[in-house]
Parts: structure tokens; sequence; C-alpha cells
């Protein structure tokens, strides 16, 4: 849910607000009214050899005029498609990730409106009946000898889509229109072809797709966020985000979502949940201190769990798009619920660390 929001710009935008109800498959598609919006999906997969990996695929549209005008030009446009692509190679220890960014404009890159269809380059996703199908390559930008690594993947849902938040908003901070439409599809289904360097892997597995639009997120005194997705494996999925605040604090406007076995959603209040950092990692690159082992607890449903990376080293440095450094990684999910044991997979997102998030390029 990486919220990239041209606060300067949002007022020519529309706002997100309550009241929204959302459509499908309408929504699959873009919303070019909204000056930000993003297509999401991170996921794990197994190869038939056992080997264990996985992946994060964004599509960033964001819009620089509300209103398409009309130009001779064929590199006129209204908006700029951007792309963040990483794989967590979980068993050999490593992470490999390439961005990109193009106008929306002379065919290079582009999200319809009509049919659920985004894409830059050769990247893409797309939704036709009930299945979605993305794909991406790129070279490492992790080390120099920038090895090729390509990801195709169809997705078919296991549940239906989620809304978050209350009344069709995702609040982040207070005051009208800071907020966000937001939904997402817990539990897909997942197979394809997984390349790295010259191995080729059939995959099959599980992701999580989200989606998000909105024009103005984040207040001034927000300085960046951690978000949770969570796939248990007793069948029930769990989303959690928290806004941190200048001087540590949380922002009382941090919530999540609770989706149980049959596809019903519970919306989670900041006062439903507690996470605790318990470790940190230091970038080498950036020198960000990002948490590294968290200790996630929701008294009302008597859940405890111990969530640690896959693998330390999962940040991206999106110089050639979005030009914010991040983490966004792979991670694991062991606990307990009423003296039972739970467990499961996920992926956490944390900006902010390296740089207060401000929300623009």
């Amino acid at each position: 849910m990486l919220a990239i929001s041209p606060t300067s710009r949002a007022d020519n935008f529309r706002a997100a607000l309550p009241g929204y109800k959302f459509q499908f498959p309408r929504d699959h598609a873009a919303h070019p009214d909204y000056a930000t919006e993003w297509w999401y999906y991170t996921g794990h997969l197994q190869a038939q050899n056992g080997r264990k990996f996985g992946y994060q695929l964004t599509f960033f549209r964001v819009g620089l005029s509300p209103k398409s005008q009309k130009r001779k030009s064929k590199w006129a446009t209204g908006e700029v498609i951007l792309g963040h692509f990483a794989i967590t190679d979980e068993d050999k220890n490593r992470f490999l990730f390439c961005d990109r960014a193009s106008r929306a404009a002379a065919g290079l890159a582009g999200a319809q409106t009509q049919t659920p269809r985004v894409w830059l380059g050769n990247w893409s996703v797309r939704f036709a009946g009930r299945k979605q199908w993305i794909k991406a390559d790129g070279k490492n930008r992790n080390d120099s000898r920038g090895v090729r690594f390509s990801l195709s993947l169809e997705q078919i849902p296991l549940k239906a889509p989620v809304a978050h938040g209350e009344k069709g908003v995702s609040q982040k901070s207070a005051g009208i229109g800071q907020a966000s439409h937001y939904y997402s599809f817990s539990k897909l289904q997942t197979r394809g072809v997984l390349k790295i360097g010259d191995e080729s892997f059939a995959v099959a597995g599980q992701s999580w797709f989200d989606k998000e639009w909105g024009s103005n997120q984040l207040a001034k005194n927000q300085i960046g966020w951690d978000w949770f997705s969570l796939q248990l494996r007793d069948g029930r999925e769990l989303m959690l985000y928290q806004m941190r605040l200048q001087g540590g604090k949380i922002d009382s406007f941090s919530s999540g979502t609770i989706i149980e076995r049959d596809g019903r959603a519970r919306h989670l209040k900041r006062s439903d949940f507690q996470i605790s950092p318990l470790a940190t990692w230091k970038s080498p690159v950036t020198k960000a201190d990002y948490p590294s082992k968290w200790r996630v607890v929701l008294p009302r449903e008597r859940i405890e769990l111990t969530i640690e990376p896959t693998v330390a080293a999962q940040e991206l440095l999106t110089a050639r798009s979005t030009n914010i450094s991040y983490w966004e990684g792979s991670v694991r999910a062991v606990g307990t619920q009423r003296g039972k044991q739970i467990g499961g997979n996920g992926y956490v997102e944390l900006t902010g660390y390296s740089a207060p998030f401000r929300g623009t390029f």
C-alpha cells in the first residue's frame, strides 16, 4: 500500500470521500479523476523442487492533470505509470529488484478505464472474468552483475474482494479526503513461471492483491507507515497498518482488517491491535534502521504472533521511478490463538525510515 500522493496537485483531483460504493469489475480498472492509484501484488511461490520465493509487483498511476487535454503531440499525456518489481529468493538469501517509469503516451504505458489492464513497456496486469494475469522482467539493481529475472503468473481469487476501512474509505489522517478507496483480494491461487538468470522454475502458491486510489492521504506530521498482510494457515487473512508520526508516536487513524475463512471481514481500529518491533536491520546503502522482527497482538481475538523476514535485506532503491527508498519483504509468522499454534506467510512494507515520507516525487 505504498501511498504516493502528489499533494501539491491534489486539489485539482477528486477526493476519496465516505459513501463510495465499490463495483466490480469496474473498480479493477483505472480512476483518472483521482491523483494516485496502484495495483499491488505480493505473494509466496514454491518451485517443483521445493525452492521458495517471495515476489512483489506494483504498478502506480500518477495523475498530472485530472482532465485529458487535446494535443497534437503523441507524447502528450495527463499521467505517468511507474513500476516496482522484486523477487526474494528465500533459500539462497537473495533479493533482486528493479523499477521503471514512463509517460502514459505513444503506447509505451497506460491504465485503461473500461477494461482492467495496466501496462508499462512489457510489464502488465490484466483482468478477464475471474482470472488475473501479471508479468514483468528486468535486470537486478541490487548487485553489479545485473542478473536478469522475470515472472509470469496466472491468478484466480479464492475469496471475494474485501473493502478496507469504513463507509467506503480507508482514512489515513484527520480531514475530509485524507483517505483512499482500498480493497484487496486477500487470497489468490497462483501459478506460472519464474526465471532468474539461466534458471527457470514452474511455480505455484498464493498471492495478495491490493488496489487503492485517492488524492491526498497523508498529514504533514506523518513520516511513514508500517503495513502488514498475513495469510494464516487456518484460512484467515490479516491486514494491518500503522501510520507513524514525528516523534515516534502512532497515529490513531491506523487500522486494519481481519478476514475470516468464509470471506467475512471485520474492520480493526487502532485499539484492536498492537505492533511492537523486536529487532532492527541496518541498510548498508541508506544507513536506515528498519524494524526486522515484530510482535503483533490482537487482544480481542487472543492472537499473538511473532513475525520475521525470510531475508533481512529486502530494501528497494527506486531512483528510476518513485525515487523513494523503502523496505518491502517476505515474512513468516508463528504464534498462538487461545493457546493453539497458528502461523503463516506474509509481506511487510516499511516507509519513512531512510527519510520522512512526503508523498511527492
